[in-house]
Formats: C-alpha cells, structure tokens, sequence
C-alpha cells in the first residue's frame, strides 16, 4: 500500500522497455492505489523463445479501460507486439489475483503456449480491495514446486515458493543473470497486503525470511522500480512487520479494541481508499499473534491474552 501518489504520469502502459540482456517489460493500463503504475509484465529471453512472467488483467481487471493503454493496443497484443519474431515457450503466473493472471488464457490461446506456475485456487478474498479477488478461471497446464525449473533458449526460471501474500505465490529466479521476479511478495513501492484468509502473516514472514538469506541480485515486482539492494529492503520490510506488531500490541495494551480503531491510531495519514486493505494486513497481524497465544478475540473486539 502506498500513501503517496500512486504512479508517475510519465510511465506509458504498453511500452516495451529493456531491462537487461534477458529482461524486458511491458506495462499493464491498470494504474491504481493498489498496483501502482499498473502490472509489470515480464519478458525473459533473447533469443528463439521466451518466457512471459504475469501475463496482467483482462476485463474487470483494468481500471482505465480494456483493451486500451496508452497507444491503443490491448495489453494481450502488446506482449505479442514486444515478442514478435519470438515463441513463448511458457506463460508463468506469481499467484492469481486479477491483476496477474487472467490474460495467461487469451496469451495462451494466441500462441499455444502452456500456462505454468503457480497452483490455482479458487478461495476468494473477502477483504475491501481493488486487486483482491482471484482469478477463478486460471487453469495451469503445469503447477511448479519449490526449486522446480524450466528452460528455453538462453535461460533457465527456478521457481521459489513464497506463499503469505497468497497461499499460492511463487517468485522466479533467473539463474543466468541472479534476477528475482517477486510478483507481489517484495515491491519497493509498497508493502505487500497480508488479507486473510488466504494471506498468512507468519507464512509473509517467514517467505521475506527465505528470501534474505538468498543471493538475488536484482529483483523485479510486478509493480514499480526494480529492487537493486534486495537484502537491505528485505531487511526493512522484516523490521517494518515487526514494528506494526509491536504497535498493535501497544494499542491493546490500552484497553480492548476494534480495527477499525487500532487502524485509524497506526496508520496517519493513510488515504481513505487505503483503510480497508491497511486493516486487513492488521487482522493477519492479530490472528498470527492469537496463534502464538498473545492476543484474543472476544466477538470484534481484540484484547491482550
């Protein structure tokens, strides 16, 4: 979630833009609050084939209109525009909120390329946020576990299970270059939204854990700047968690509360479109602390166990 002004005017949906020798990206028109420039599409590989990693939205999962960015073009057509000349030898989803997965079917349709990743899951969130739902019709033809790899022309993806954010979240590491694509796990835009139920705070943690004591080099989101000191924000972000636990414990240590409260006290200055998602990450907090026998709940009030 983000406090400030949510993307630059200057970013062009649409556009494909090189990141390194195997890495390019195409920009998704679904700016908003929560996905900030919208979602970045990533094209791995340089040669014959290529992978895409987070195909994006289609539909519903625009919020500026679909198909149109910037130049007119469908998001769909712009990931086939930037690989023309190219196969896509796999179409690689992180998890399937909206805003990642639903254009794997139509990609898939137009290349015959397989759909690869992350598990499905048809759970829906039930949490007040613009990127939330899941994408009920994401059918892959190939589930990755842990360490897992696939392969094409110049390039190898290992698949690195992160779940917390989503119980399905995979990131993928490129191993010739020591490139991360961590989906919505890591952002340095942004903190990631822990909603339950199928967000996990202690599984967050221990996934932001995981990726600390590897040796990435880059990492890229599907939203915003590309990472280039990962340990250090994955460091803060670890910090960052524990200090919101910290507070939630200081707010009930006053007394029993509610979230709505707890939110309003924690998060100053938060634009009100934001509320919602800020107090979803404070339950996610509050049921991992019950967990570990710190907190309890009497109805929706909260209170020091």
């Amino acid at each position: 979630m983000s406090e400030e002004k949510p993307w630059p005017d200057t970013i062009r949906a649409g556009d494909c833009e090189q990141h390194e020798p195997l890495v390019r990206r195409v920009l998704a028109p679904n700016p908003s609050p929560y996905t900030f420039t919208g979602t970045q599409t990533w094209i791995v590989g340089a040669g014959a084939d290529v992978a895409v990693i987070d195909p994006g939205p289609t539909g519903s999962g625009m919020s500026i209109g679909d198909p149109g960015d910037a130049n007119g073009v469908g998001h769909v057509e712009a990931i086939l525009r930037a690989t023309e000349g190219q196969r896509i030898a796999a179409i690689l989803c992180t998890h399937t909120h909206r805003d990642h997965s639903p254009a794997a079917a139509p990609l898939k349709a137009a290349t015959g390329a397989p759909i690869i990743g992350c598990a499905p899951l048809a759970l829906r969130d039930d949490g007040p946020r613009a990127d939330s739902a899941f994408d009920p019709d994401y059918a892959p033809d190939r589930v990755l576990g842990d360490g897992e790899r696939i392969s094409g022309d110049g390039w190898t993806l290992e698949a690195v299970a992160t779940p917390g954010h989503t119980s399905n979240h995979l990131c993928f590491a490129l191993i010739e270059s020591g490139a991360l694509f961590t989906g919505d796990h890591v952002m340095a835009w942004s903190t990631s939204v822990v909603s339950p139920p199928d967000g996990d705070m202690a599984a967050y943690m221990a996934s932001l854990s995981k990726l600390y004591d590897r040796e990435d080099r880059i990492y890229y989101p599907a939203h915003g700047p590309a990472v280039t000191k990962p340990r250090q924000l994955v460091r803060g972000m670890l910090g960052h968690r524990r200090q919101r636990e910290r507070q939630i414990l200081r707010e009930l240590e006053k007394g029993a509360a509610v979230i709505p409260v707890m939110v309003s006290h924690m998060y100053k200055g938060l634009d009100p479109r934001l509320t919602g998602a800020a107090g979803r990450s404070v339950l996610a907090h509050l049921l991992d602390l019950q967990t570990r026998g710190i907190v309890r709940a009497h109805e929706e009030e909260w209170e020091l166990a």
